[in-house]
């Protein structure tokens, strides 16, 4: 019988944590490195009817990972995740009209239906959730990141609350988290009495949602405080690519408003994400990281250098790549240009994705990275 988040909170064993970060289409990646987790952890188990809701205790998603995190935690296998990623992905970019794109490329009516479509009436706090749930937003009335969960002893996630968050539908905290700036339209949700706009995740801290998440899973003020410890604690942190835009050529006079208006959100972006992997990597013992070298003054970090963190708090694993051509052609996939999958709207490029993501996790997802959690 499957169980519920509730039976999540205080159940023995190490705790195991996923966090899957934002990125547009491009989730078509992170599905392919979900993918191969639930295969091999199918195969580690002994059990060919497993879901990712199955083996994780809490997960975590940030935009489109946000609409993955949701999937995961209602249990659905991941090979209907990448069907509704397939099937939908030219209705979620359903164009604007061209007087409606001086405000944003999409319509966010066409999204809004297709997860409404899918995650119905429940609330934030439904029961049919079968892990801890963690979305991140941008609340722009306050100007604030807003990490919402369903944890029940969470300070506003009390029934006594008036604006309690568990009441809030679920599909509006996706589509919020799926607000970015410049592709949809803001989303507006009321607390109670009150009301906030909100926007995508993306352009707070937590794009990438992991390290948020992990502190959200063990500090005293989240009031779940699950042990921390390398035996006690596995954090698996799933990207969508890195696009850095390098560019050797540059020239300081090409840099006028026009170049930063379009290039500083993505850089932000890129910095967060980064950010967000070496504190992981600082405060946990990675056994699997990629891309490797995130720094290339401090590597990878894999063997801690003096004046780390020790102990430990946790095992890590990071799935990502960098979207270069040089990378793809690694891959195998020299066919495939970097242009083509860097981009968080190419709905035309869908089966380039699926490939990207496919040889990524093919490379970088081991069997062993599970030892000793199940």
């Amino acid at each position: 019988m499957p169980t519920t988040f509730r039976d999540k909170l205080a159940a023995p064993g190490p705790k195991k944590l996923l966090a899957i970060d934002g990125g547009g289409i491009r989730g078509l990646i992170a599905i392919e490195f979900l993918a191969r987790i639930e295969a091999v952890l199918r195969e580690r188990l002994g059990r060919d009817d497993l879901v990712l809701a199955d083996y994780f205790d809490y997960v975590a998603g940030t935009s489109t990972g946000g609409i993955l995190a949701t999937l995961i935690a209602l249990g659905m296998p991941v090979e209907q995740m990448r069907a509704f990623y397939v099937d939908k992905a030219h209705e979620m970019f359903a164009p604007a009209t061209f007087l409606k794109r001086f405000q944003n490329r999409y319509v966010a009516a066409r999204l809004a239906g297709l997860i409404r479509e899918v995650l119905g009436d429940r609330t934030l706090g439904s029961e049919e959730l079968r892990t801890l749930v963690l979305l991140v937003m941008r609340n722009a009335t306050t100007d604030s990141p807003w990490p919402v969960s369903n944890n029940p002893r969470a300070m506003y996630n009390d029934r006594s609350l008036k604006n309690c968050n568990l009441d809030v539908p679920l599909w509006q905290l996706v589509r919020a988290s799926t607000a970015a700036p410049i592709y949809f339209p803001p989303e507006e949700i009321d607390f109670g009495d009150e009301r906030f706009i909100f926007v995508d995740g993306a352009v707070t801290m937590y794009n990438n949602p992991a390290f948020l998440l992990f502190a959200m899973a063990t500090l005293e003020p989240y009031r779940l405080q699950w042990p921390v410890g390398e035996e006690n604690l596995l954090l698996v942190s799933v990207g969508t690519g890195l696009s850095r835009k390098s560019d050797a050529n540059l020239k300081a006079g090409q840099m006028n408003m026009l170049y930063n208006a379009g290039r500083i959100p993505s850089a932000l972006i890129y910095s967060a994400l980064v950010e967000q992997d070496r504190l992981c990597r600082i405060f946990g013992r990675m056994r699997a990281g990629g891309p490797a070298i995130i720094d290339s003054e401090i590597g990878d970090l894999a063997v801690p250098p003096a004046g780390i963190i020790s102990p430990k708090l946790f095992t890590y694993m990071r799935y990502n790549l960098l979207l270069s051509n040089a990378e793809l052609a690694s891959l195998g996939l020299p066919d495939i240009a970097e242009g083509d999958v860097q981009p968080l709207d190419r709905v035309d490029k869908l089966d380039e994705l699926q490939r990207v993501g496919g040889a990524a996790a093919a490379r970088l997802v081991d069997r062993s990275h599970f030892d000793g959690f199940g």
